[in-house]
């Protein structure tokens, strides 16, 4: 199986990037990282990266053409998937364009529920049982793009937010790598809307 490339783009701690790179040294995940690219000079990721030899690339938005400095950027790795992995910026419909169907992002909510920031908050205030991670195809929508995996984590009773956001993040580290490993193997099938895991 040939190893798929991954170009991860990351605001802030990278805990995903970490759960990414950890899957590729343990075997479970055939990738190779490419790249970490941010939009924080000071991202505590791109520290991360560098420490394991991996190139890392800070792209200030709030320089003129931000979009295609970050599509260039992109593209000289020539990536089979672009991650976001804490990326908080929204992109833009030209992005998605240069990189239709490539574009993976994880989501801590069981969506449709509970799209935009904050969503753990948010599921936690509206007083759900069940909450969880999504990994998603990223499309032109705000967390809107066809839907590969879910993983459902239960609200307990004395559960308070931070409780919760925990026990969603340790889903979000097993469910990314598991993914992308499901891509690896050329088992996920996107036909309209709908997603299929293939059998092996």
């Amino acid at each position: 199986m040939k190893p798929i490339e991954l170009v991860v783009l990351a605001s802030g701690r990278g805990t995903n990037y970490e759960a990414i790179a950890l899957a590729i040294e343990e075997e479970r995940l055939s990738g190779r990282i490419k790249a970490v690219i941010s939009d924080k000079e000071n991202a505590p990721v791109l520290d991360k990266a560098r420490s394991k030899g991996i190139e890392t690339i800070f792209v200030d938005p709030k320089e003129n053409n931000f979009e295609e400095r970050l599509i260039a950027a992109c593209k000289q790795f020539s990536p089979d998937y672009i991650c976001l992995a804490g990326f908080m910026r929204i992109l833009r419909k030209g992005f998605i364009e240069a990189f239709r169907d490539q574009i993976i992002n994880i989501h801590p909510s069981l969506l449709p529920a509970f799209p935009g920031l904050k969503a753990q908050e948010q599921a936690f205030n509206y007083g759900v049982k069940y909450s969880g991670c999504t990994v998603h195809f990223v499309d032109e929508g705000m967390d809107s793009g066809p839907i590969i995996a879910q993983s459902v984590v239960p609200v307990k009773e004395r559960d308070a937010l931070k409780d919760l956001t925990e026990r969603i993040l340790r889903e979000e580290h097993t469910l990314f790598p598991q993914v992308l490993q499901l891509l690896a193997e050329k088992r996920v099938e996107l036909k309209g809307r709908k997603v299929v895991i293939l059998d092996e």
